[in-house]
């Protein structure tokens, strides 16, 4: 039997579990909410802290699950981790980094991806690292590849095993190496990064990603000590050098929940200010919510977003920085099923992420998945081969209906789709959205949602 725990609201919101929300739709977002540090920053510049002699002190930091683990992960290693001067700030000591055993990281890291990133840190400070088996959202083969390859670049023994990887140095210093990225993976170029500061001699990283993120945590490694620049055709430059110290940052700002929100409001026809936003990161974001008929306000302290109007049909591909972000088109597509016409959206970095459609169709939505993409018509950004695109023709009514979360911008998507629907959805699977929205319960009854935990 199900019991709704709907009294712990406001004051105090239980975390989201196993449970499944009992969402009734069909009532507009409205109000503000405050988005902290990007969640793609924060947990890599605590990475970062095992490269320091010094303690270091991170600011803005999400109470999200991934945080949490990337926190245990240092904790099994030796680092002493503690509240800082402020609230949502976490120090980081790493005087007595140690090795941890494998089962111990394993347990740590449940369905994290994060493990990899501690490679190069840990071979800089202990000569070894292990990688157990990798999780994530299941939203396309996301291979360590380019990680390993470039590890071993850098001079790093890889041997598999039936466990996980480990990794050595051999007693010997990593030095420096010129890598090529395929693709301009984020992982790789923080893994590029993160390893090569305290490498022997320089590093040119070519074909490299540029996302906000990757700049922030350029900025936290130079405020360590690291000689850093960047050249113009995604070229990075890396001089290493033998010590590191700690460092004092505060985080960017998560423009994928910043970017959740807006289409929240864009969705059911609300107004939500989102305390934090800057433009700057969000202008490719900002330019296709207009076009789709938003409507926002420039604000010193955030930005707010609202329909003006009926909401216009577009066309989308994904891409990796300054492109549009795969992780903004989940949401984006639930307000096209309210549009009028036909909206495409290319999703070109990870081949199955149109998988979250599946619900929203149950719920009435009038969209059609080509699994390998579309040829005709104009293109902006190369195809790629994994490419899939969905078109959703509207507007059309969507319903209450029971439903999964697949993944974490895929589940904030059903949730948003089940608030713009008539009548009530039970969305089960919800405790994913704990990787990457912080208190999102309090915030959805901040904006006036209707909904219930079931238990």
């Amino acid at each position: 039997m199900t019991t709704p725990v709907r009294d712990a609201l406001p004051d105090g919101v239980p975390p989201l579990t196993g449970d499944v929300l009992a969402i009734r739709g069909g009532r507009p977002l409205r109000g503000r909410v405050d988005v902290k540090g990007a969640k793609n920053l924060a947990t890599k510049a605590m990475v970062a802290t095992l490269l320091g002699d010094t303690a270091s002190t991170l600011r803005d930091v999400p109470a999200i699950s991934d945080v949490a683990v990337v926190r245990s992960l240092l904790e099994v290693h030796g680092v002493r981790v503690t509240e800082g001067d402020e609230p949502g700030s976490l120090t980081f000591d790493p005087s007595d980094v140690e090795s941890a055993h494998f089962e111990e990281i394993d347990a740590h890291a449940g369905a994290s991806r994060i493990p990899i990133l501690f490679c190069g840190p840990l071979l800089h400070r202990l000569g070894q690292a292990f990688i157990p088996d990798l999780g994530g959202c299941r939203i396309g083969d996301r291979p360590i590849d380019f990680h390993l390859d470039a590890l071993r670049k850098f001079g790093a023994t890889v041997e598999k095993l039936p466990s996980g990887i480990r990794l050595s140095t051999g007693g010997t210093r990593l030095h420096g190496a010129n890598i090529h990225l395929p693709y301009p993976s984020v992982g790789a170029t923080e893994q590029v990064l993160l390893t090569a500061v305290r490498a022997e001699g320089v590093t040119e990283l070519r074909n490299a990603a540029i996302e906000p993120e990757i700049m922030d945590l350029i900025a936290v490694l130079q405020k360590m000590g690291a000689i850093i620049s960047y050249e113009p055709n995604r070229v990075i430059l890396i001089e290493g050098v033998e010590k590191l110290r700690g460092y004092d940052h505060r985080s960017i700002f998560d423009r994928n929940e910043a970017a959740s929100w807006a289409s929240a409001a864009l969705a059911t026809d609300g107004e939500i200010f989102v305390g934090g936003a800057k433009q700057q990161e969000m202008l490719t974001f900002l330019n296709v919510f207009r076009k789709a008929g938003g409507w926002f306000d420039i604000q010193e302290d955030g930005i707010l977003f609202r329909r003006e109007g009926e909401l216009k049909p577009v066309v989308v591909e994904t891409d990796v920085h300054p492109g549009f972000m795969t992780d903004w088109q989940q949401p984006l597509v639930v307000a096209l099923t309210q549009a009028e016409g036909r909206s495409i959206v290319h999703e070109t970095v990870y081949e199955n992420r149109l998988g979250f459609t599946d619900a929203l169709v149950k719920m009435g939505a009038d969209i059609v998945v080509h699994p390998r993409g579309l040829q005709a018509g104009p293109r902006r950004v190369p195809r790629r081969d994994l490419e899939q695109a969905a078109v959703i023709t509207g507007p059309t009514p969507l319903r209450g209906a029971d439903i999964v979360v697949p993944d974490l911008r895929g589940g904030y998507s059903h949730v948003i789709a089940a608030l713009t629907a008539e009548g009530e959805s039970k969305v089960s699977g919800v405790d994913i959205l704990n990787r990457g929205y912080e208190k999102f319960l309090a915030k959805l009854d901040a904006l006036g949602a209707d909904f219930d935990v079931l238990r």
